[in-house]
C-alpha cells in the first residue's frame, strides 16, 4: 500500500476508531503491508457466511452490515447491524476461538470497510485500549442478544410487530417477507397480523408500503394493552 493512501486510511480508522490512535506509526506501516484489505462493496454482497472459518476482521468506515442467522427453510433472523466505529462479535468471536462462524453477514448499503487479517486482529488485541473495546462491545451485544431472545421466547409475534412499526417512521417502506425475516418467522403470519392491524385502523397497507395512521393503537398493541383478539 502507498504511503500517501496508507496515512489517509490510518486518518480514517483513527476517526472512526479512536482505541486503535495508541499505536505507533512504524506498526501502523508494518501491519498494512501484510495485513490490511479495503474493500468498497454494494448492497446485497455477501461477506461472510455462517459455517465458514472467519477470514478477517472487518472494521467498517462508510455503509453497513447486516448480520443475521439463517434457517434451513430459508428464514432469516437478524441479530445486529454493524455501522461506521462499530464491531462485528460473530467475527471476533470465530477468530477468538478458531471456531467456525455462527452467522452471515450482508452489506445493506454501499459499504466500505477495513479487512484485518486473523494474525493482525491478534495482535492488535495486545493493544489493551483496542481488546477493552472489542469485549465491550461484547458485553452490549450480549445484552442486546438477550433481548433478541426474550422477545422471540416471551413476547407474542402482534406486540413484537407492532414494536417493528413504530420504530420505523409513518411510511415503512419494505415486503411482508421482509419483516417476516427481520422478525423470524413466515410470511404468512406477518400478512395475516397486518390484515388484523388494518382492519383496526392502525394501518393501511399498499405494494411494498406500510402506513402507520394510529400509532397510539400500535403503542397499546405492543404493551399488551389490546384486546381485539
Amino acid at each position: 500500500m502507498h504511503l500517501p493512501q496508507a496515512d489517509a486510511l490510518v486518518r480514517e480508522l483513527r476517526a472512526q476508531y479512536p482505541s486503535l490512535g495508541g499505536l505507533s506509526a512504524d506498526r501502523w506501516t508494518v501491519d498494512f503491508d501484510r495485513d490490511v484489505r479495503v474493500l468498497d462493496v454494494p448492497p446485497g454482497t455477501r461477506l461472510f457466511e455462517a459455517g465458514m472459518p472467519c477470514a478477517g476482521f472487518p472494521l467498517v468506515l462508510a455503509g453497513e452490515i447486516r448480520v443475521a442467522r439463517g434457517s434451513h427453510d430459508g428464514r432469516s433472523l437478524e441479530l445486529y447491524r454493524v455501522v461506521a466505529g462499530e464491531v462485528c462479535i460473530v467475527s471476533a468471536a470465530g477468530l477468538l476461538s478458531h471456531r467456525p462462524l455462527t452467522a452471515q453477514g450482508t452489506a445493506t448499503l454501499n459499504t466500505r470497510l477495513v479487512l484485518l487479517s486473523p494474525s493482525l486482529f491478534n495482535r492488535w488485541n495486545d493493544h489493551p485500549p483496542f481488546r477493552e473495546f472489542i469485549f465491550g462491545v461484547f458485553a452490549d451485544r450480549l445484552a442486546d442478544l438477550m433481548a433478541v431472545v426474550d422477545a422471540v421466547a416471551f413476547q407474542r409475534l402482534d406486540r413484537r410487530l407492532a414494536n417493528y412499526l413504530l420504530g420505523h417512521g409513518r411510511y415503512v417502506r419494505t415486503t411482508h417477507q421482509a419483516v417476516a425475516d427481520e422478525l423470524g418467522t413466515v410470511r404468512e403470519m406477518i400478512t395475516r397480523l397486518l390484515n388484523r392491524f388494518e382492519a383496526a385502523g392502525a394501518v393501511k397497507l399498499g405494494r411494498e408500503r406500510i402506513e402507520v395512521l394510529d400509532p397510539a393503537g400500535l403503542r397499546a398493541i405492543a404493551s399488551g394493552q389490546d384486546a381485539t383478539d
